[in-house]
C-alpha cells in the first residue's frame, strides 16, 4: 500500500480571502515503511507575505519571488502523489489549500476521503492531551530539534515517523498477524505453522475412537492413518 506524508505551508488560512500555497513538502511510504522518495517545493504565491505567517515558516517575499507559480507544478504534484492515500495532520487544512490551487487549475480536485487524519487519529488515542505535531513528538519520544520553524519536508518527514507510532509502529499489520516471516536466504513462498510445543487433547470420546479404529482396520494396511 502507497502512502503520501504530506505537509503545506502558506500565506494565512483561507484560500478564498487570497492566501495561497508557499511550499509543499510530501514523503513516500510503501507498506508503511519510507522508501526515499520525497517531493518539495516552494512556490510563489503572487502576492505579499503577511508577517504573522512569516513568523511561522521564515518563507519571505525576496525568497520566494524566483519560484515557480502553482500553475508551473501543479500537475508534478498531482503525478508524483498518483492514487495514494494522503497522511496530512489537521487534513482539513492542507486539503483546502490544495483543492483550491488545483481547482484555480482546471486540474481535478483530490477527494477528501483519501486523506488520513494524525490529528484526528492522536485525539481518538489520546482525548484530552495535547494533538500538535510538536507534542506527539514528546510523547513518542521523536527528535525534532531541526524544527525551529516550520517547513513543509521537514514537518513531513516527521509527521511519517509519528503516523508510524500512532498505528502501532513500522509493522504494517498493527503486530494482529501470526504470519512468521522467513529466515533470511529462504526463498519460499508458502508458510506453515511450527508445531504446538504441547499438543492439544484429543475431543474425540471412547466411543467415537472406537468407531473410527473400526473404519480404519477395513480399509487395510494401505490406510494413510496407519503410516504416521
Amino acid at each position: 500500500m502507497r502512502e503520501i506524508v504530506l505537509d503545506t505551508e502558506t500565506t494565512g488560512f483561507d484560500p478564498f480571502s487570497g492566501d495561497r500555497i508557499v511550499e509543499i513538502g510530501a514523503v513516500e511510504l510503501m507498506g508503511h515503511m519510507a522508501t526515499g522518495k520525497t517531493y518539495h517545493q516552494y512556490i510563489n504565491p503572487e502576492r505579499g507575505m503577511p508577517d504573522e505567517a512569516f513568523q511561522v515558516h521564515g518563507l519571505g517575499d525576496d525568497f520566494l519571488r524566483d519560484k515557480p507559480k502553482f500553475a508551473a507544478v501543479g500537475q508534478a504534484f498531482l503525478d508524483f502523489i498518483g492514487d495514494a492515500k494522503l497522511v496530512i495532520h489537521n487534513a482539513a487544512f492542507d486539503m483546502k489549500f490544495l483543492n483550491a490551487e488545483l481547482k484555480w487549475m482546471n486540474l481535478p480536485e483530490i477527494p477528501y476521503d483519501r486523506a488520513i487524519d494524525t490529528l484526528e487519529i492522536a485525539r481518538k488515542r489520546f482525548p484530552g492531551s495535547p494533538a500538535s505535531l510538536d507534542a506527539l513528538c514528546r510523547r513518542f519520544g521523536i527528535n525534532n530539534d531541526a524544527r525551529t520553524l516550520h517547513g513543509a519536508l521537514l514537518d513531513s518527514e516527521i509527521l511519517a515517523e509519528v503516523y508510524l507510532e500512532l498505528i502501532g509502529g513500522k509493522q504494517p499489520d498493527f503486530g494482529l498477524s501470526t504470519r512468521v516471516e522467513p529466515a533470511e536466504g529462504d526463498t519460499s513462498t508458502s508458510w506453515t505453522p511450527r508445531p504446538r510445543p504441547t499438543p492439544l487433547p484429543s475431543r474425540l470420546t471412547e466411543k467415537e475412537n472406537a468407531a473410527h479404529a473400526e473404519f480404519i482396520s477395513k480399509l487395510g494396511g494401505d490406510a494413510v492413518w496407519l503410516k504416521a
